[in-house]
């Protein structure tokens, strides 16, 4: 990672923390590593993606059911899954320091290569030799119940796939879909990852919005790229920066164990290109291995669907929004850093001020204003906290869309000032137009 980008990655973990988006887990008691909490406006930004995303591909369609399944789930599930047995990354251990990696991502710049799955010598913190590789199952175990034997052994879900699959048979008994449909999901999954890293991209506790999309064999190209198409529409949807985003087919011995075809969307982060979205065709892997099958009403034909899954994380994309709105503007006296996000998806639509706070007159005034806006949109802020310069700045790296101002000229003429987060510019107009205005700007 370039100088360049290592400042602006520096540069959003700094605003997220001050800004009250992403704060360290535990941070109290020394933190604890792959794990971090979100803050009023980094829940509000999720929030919003997940609404966004739920409208766009639960309620706005006709083929779509929405489940929310239990994190823990019977073993047998990923025994059947195969995650038991082949959900692994490769390990390597210091011989000195004792600290582990994973062999995939050590930097192939500070190292030797792999011979004979051993890394010779060069421990990145501290230059020992480095262990024989081995097969390290990233999921976390845990106990249920009170006797602690083999047979309590449950896991943390590591994907939140198979809590769909397992209600397959539950949904064609209560809804009677035709093919093809799909199920949709938003919730936490867990991977016990050797070493996460770089923000909240590579984390032990993480949130998919995921679908499985049941078809006809013979139709898995045809809505494989149907489901290519949408993914990137929702890309743009949101506000990602497009130039950044790229696909990559993935070869047949990196793709899960249960996909014949992956395309990864990757997206340019500070530290580099990486994995964003995922799109599988898991053919008939897990309805078969669980031992589901359809059958249609009409021509009375049993059949294993085959599936096509598109999987989006949340937490990946927070990160990758933040890169793609960050914005420096150098006009003025000093640099004004904002957040360009789209109004849509923006943690706060608008924020009203008085222009003094000492004035219980403007106050009042601006009460009546923010209440206003706060019934009907919700994501409305009170900033009457330091001077109006301050505030600006504040909102600006919250990324609110406009704020607005009632003035000493507002209780003569009922107009406030509103001022345009991204070019900085100011306009009245009169109280009783402020709602139609953000309307139209939302729309």
């Amino acid at each position: 990672m370039d100088k360049e980008n290592t400042n602006l990655m520096e540069k959003i973990i700094s605003l997220c923390k001050r800004r009250g988006f992403v704060y360290p887990g535990s941070e109290i008691y020394g933190g604890l590593a792959g794990t971090w909490d979100y803050g009023p406006f980094g829940v509000a930004l999720k929030n919003n993606i997940k609404n966004l995303w739920w409208k766009t591909f639960v309620e706005s369609r006709e083929d779509m059911y929405g489940v929310d399944a239990a994190i823990l789930m019977n073993s047998n599930v990923w025994k059947a899954s195969g995650h038991v047995d082949t959900f692994t990354d490769p390990l390597v251990e210091c011989i000195k320091c004792k600290k582990r990696f994973r062999a995939d991502q050590l930097d192939p710049t500070l190292l030797p290569p792999l011979i004979k799955g051993r890394v010779e010598e060069g421990c990145p913190d501290c230059g020992g030799k480095m262990s024989e590789e081995r097969k390290f199952n990233m999921m976390f175990k845990t106990q249920i119940g009170a006797v602690e034997d083999s047979s309590a052994t449950i896991y943390l879900r590591p994907e939140t796939a198979q809590g769909m699959f397992v209600n397959f048979k539950n949904i064609i008994d209560s809804f009677h879909p035709k093919l093809p449909f799909g199920l949709a999901q938003i919730g936490k999954a867990f991977r016990n990852e050797i070493t996460p890293r770089d923000f909240i991209f590579r984390i032990r506790e993480f949130e998919q919005m995921e679908i499985e999309y049941f078809i006809k064999k013979d139709d898995w190209e045809k809505y494989f790229e149907y489901w290519r198409g949408e993914m990137m529409q929702w890309m743009e949807a949101i506000g990602l920066d497009m130039n950044h985003v790229h696909e990559l087919e993935v070869a047949k011995e990196d793709r899960a164990h249960y996909s014949s075809r992956t395309i990864d969307f990757y997206f340019d982060f500070p530290f580099g290109s990486k994995e964003l979205y995922g799109l599988a065709y898991r053919t008939d892997f897990d309805l078969k291995n669980h031992g589901l099958s359809y059958q249609d009403e009409e021509s009375g034909t049993k059949l294993v669907p085959h599936v096509v899954e598109p999987t989006f994380g949340v937490d990946r994309t927070v990160l990758a929004l933040m890169a793609s709105v960050y914005k420096e503007d150098a006009s003025g006296e000093e640099v004004r850093s904002y957040l360009a996000f789209k109004p849509s998806i923006a943690p706060v639509i608008c924020a009203v001020s008085p222009l003094l706070k000492n004035k219980p007159e403007l106050r009042d005034y601006a009460h009546i204003v923010y209440r206003m806006l706060k019934d009907e949109f919700g994501r409305v802020m009170w900033d009457d906290n330091g001077n109006i310069g301050k505030r600006y700045r504040r909102q600006d790296e919250i990324g609110t869309p406009w704020c607005i101002v009632i003035d000493f000229d507002t209780l003569t003429d009922d107009s406030v000032t509103i001022r345009d987060r991204d070019t900085g510019e100011q306009e009245r107009i009169k109280k009783e137009e402020i709602v139609n205005y953000i309307k139209e700007k939302l729309n």
